[in-house]
């Protein structure tokens, strides 16, 4: 019965914890979803440009580097 016990807790718990997270949870309002939304949209711009320019900066260096030609 032990071993049966030691693989359900963990389940019960997280069931348990999971119901608890449900029931604290709520639906945002406009203004915290708005919020939300454009700091999620500048995150990926900035990611964006990111990535832009290490490409710009890294495709000579490679080409540099393979050597073309």
């Amino acid at each position: 019965m032990d071993a049966i016990d030691s693989v359900f807790d963990p389940l019960r718990e997280f069931a348990k914890d999971s119901v608890r997270l449900v029931k604290r949870c709520h639906k945002p309002d406009r203004k915290e979803f708005s919020k939300v939304a454009v700091r999620t949209a500048i995150g990926f711009v900035v990611m964006g440009f990111v990535g832009f320019f290490v490409k710009i900066i890294f495709i000579p260096i490679n080409n540099i580097i393979v050597g073309s030609g």
